[in-house]
């Protein structure tokens, strides 16, 4: 093991500094060609005081016989592994590790993220039933997050279409959450793919969904929002996408409930309207 993927291990293990310290770090560690960071070092770096007791206990226990072991019980490929996703590198501060189960080797498929609402009702529903069957004629791998609604019937719907499916979670590979989806976690952790940033062990906190959205939008080459409302997290996924120079599509909605006012205003903000699935394969790359 070099002294880089060394140092990729421990940022990654440690606690109490985020993904854009660790990026910090490590960014100087490439244009140094220095990994031997001292916990003042770190410090100074990332200018981070705020969890400093715990940045600096988390640093100095690991030990590199640690870290072998803990990897050795997880499938994982680092940021510069010839099969990390391409697309991926190219978004704001990208996981140092993607954790995995299942097969890996569909993040090489043209794909497309399907994000929508928690609490989804029939007409989300029938819209993905209506769109994703041809997505998945099409050879294009559905991406979600492992949530319930819209990220569920997505997932579900390429399953029951002979079509692949990556869910992308906010805590390590061995907790399920929400216990709901526990049935098809286990499915696609068998016989499709399931990534995660975070190492076995990692409990469900609530800033790790928005941070597993960036995933999701960069894996995909576009993302389609079904059933969002104004403060969507959905929301958050689109704008990551185009941020990262991706497509975006909106499926509009019944306007009285406000269900899909978030997607309504997608429309409005340029994210294309989409009523029938050429709205959506007319502008995904051909491959």
């Amino acid at each position: 093991m070099s002294d880089l993927e060394e140092l990729l291990l421990k940022l990654t293990f440690c606690e109490g500094l985020s993904i854009v310290g660790k990026w910090k770090v490590l960014e100087v560690a490439l244009q140094l060609e220095y990994t031997s960071f001292s916990i003042d070092e770190i410090m100074d770096i990332t200018n981070y005081q705020k969890k400093k007791g715990t940045l600096q206990a988390s640093w100095q226990s690991l030990s590199l016989d640690q870290l072998k072991e803990k990897m050795a019980m997880q499938k994982a490929v680092s940021f510069f592994s010839d099969s990390y996703p391409a697309s991926l590198k190219h978004t704001d501060y990208p996981p140092l590790y993607l954790f995995y189960e299942g097969r890996l080797e569909w993040l090489d498929y043209p794909s497309i993220a399907m994000v929508g609402a928690r609490l989804a009702t029939p007409y989300a529903s029938q819209v993905l039933t209506k769109i994703i069957p041809r997505l998945v004629e099409e050879k294009r791998v559905i991406v979600s997050g492992l949530a319930k609604g819209v990220d569920r019937f997505s997932h579900e719907l390429a399953i029951r279409s002979g079509g692949k499916t990556i869910g992308v979670v906010g805590c390590g590979l061995d907790i399920c959450y929400p216990r709901e989806v526990s049935d098809l976690f286990f499915e696609m952790k068998k016989n499709h793919l399931i990534l995660s940033e975070y190492p076995l062990g990692t409990p469900i906190k609530r800033y790790h969904f928005p941070m597993r959205n960036r995933i999701i939008a960069g894996l995909s080459d576009g993302t389609c929002v079904v059933e969002a409302k104004e403060r969507s997290g959905s929301l958050i996924t689109a704008q990551l996408a185009l941020e990262a120079g991706k497509e975006v599509f909106a499926v509009p909605g019944e306007i009285l409930s406000g269900q899909s006012n978030g997607c309504h205003h997608l429309i409005q903000d340029g994210a294309k309207c989409v009523y029938r699935i050429e709205d959506i394969l007319e502008e995904l790359p051909q491959y």
